[in-house]
């Protein structure tokens, strides 16, 4: 396993690197992964690679620079040479290169995932399927081992239909340069409703047949018209608690109407007595006002001669 020097000149200068044997690692998407470089110490310089897409480039002392992808926007270093990947997904599964100073290590990254279609619990009966899927190198072949360690030669295993003994944990096996992994799917098994035939309902107003040896049970011969006493009995109760009601709605309106027929008479009491009404007492008229105008002069006294006159 390397690459091929040429591809990191730009970062650890025209010496060739030294490439050294690397290390598979196995991630199942949305967990996290810490790929370890196996170089360690660094003194000038470390860096990650995804393929060709640049993770993550440090010198000792210096600017760190990160790539823009998407893996590489979900990544962090670890301690001095390591890298750490957050929520993993299938599309970060393949080659990363680890240089520090003038050392390359290569290492596999596999992102398997399993599964069962229907997920959750299975049905006694029902068809299921099982699926084991590796991305990250194509030479890898799975293969599903049963609880009781059958072996199947595929990744996705149909289960026609599914027993009890299906129950338990299964592994996706798959192996990778003379090197077995696994990876366990628990698969939970759970029996039908009970379909036992319900006990069939007498009709209406009929009455079940039982052997002649047989006695009748008290709920049979407590039937009235085809229903049991408690039914009766809460219909009674039923009919006596609406009769108490409508006796109280009369009760009420009755009340209503004295209380409406008393505050009229109250209010009839109170009101004022109307113009015809009035009393009407007989008195003088009231004298009219003289009117104003000129004031008439007093007549002169008559002379001494005419009063003499006058007296004769």
């Amino acid at each position: 396993m390397g690459t091929h020097g040429a591809g990191f000149e730009g970062s650890t200068g025209d010496a060739a690197l030294l490439h050294i044997q690397g290390e598979v690692f196995v991630g199942k998407p949305g967990e996290k992964v810490i790929l370890q470089c196996g170089i360690a110490p660094f003194r000038d310089h470390v860096e990650w690679r995804h393929g060709m897409e640049m993770i993550f480039s440090k010198p000792r002392g210096g600017f760190k620079r990160k790539g823009t992808g998407a893996t590489a926007l979900r990544s962090m270093e670890q301690g001095d040479t390591n890298l750490q990947i957050s929520r993993l997904k299938e599309e970060d599964a393949g080659k990363f290169t680890c240089i520090v100073d003038r050392k390359s290590q290569e290492h596999t990254l596999l992102v398997v995932s399993v599964s069962a279609d229907p997920p959750g619990e299975l049905q006694v009966g029902a068809e299921a399927s099982l699926q084991c899927g590796v991305r990250g190198h194509d030479s890898v072949a799975q293969q599903w081992r049963s609880p009781k360690g059958q072996k199947t030669l595929s990744g996705t295993f149909r289960l026609e239909s599914v027993a009890l003994s299906d129950a338990g944990t299964w592994e996706c096996v798959f192996s990778l340069e003379g090197v077995e992994y696994r990876e366990s799917l628990v698969i939970k098994v759970k029996e039908p409703a009970s379909t036992q035939k319900p006990e069939s309902t007498p009709i209406h107003g009929s009455v079940p047949r039982y052997p002649p040896n047989v006695s009748q049970s008290p709920s049979v011969t407590s039937l009235l018209l085809g229903l049991r006493w408690w039914v009766w009995v809460a219909v009674g109760v039923g009919f006596l608690i609406v009769l108490l009601l409508v006796v109280l709605v009369i009760l009420l309106c009755k009340r209503i109407q004295r209380r409406k027929r008393r505050y009229l008479k109250m209010k009839m009491g109170r009101l004022p007595l109307q113009p015809k009404e009035y009393c009407q007492c007989e008195r003088p008229a009231a004298a009219e006002k003289p009117r104003q105008g000129r004031r008439r002069e007093k007549p002169k006294a008559p002379p001494p001669a005419a009063a003499a006159n006058v007296e004769t």
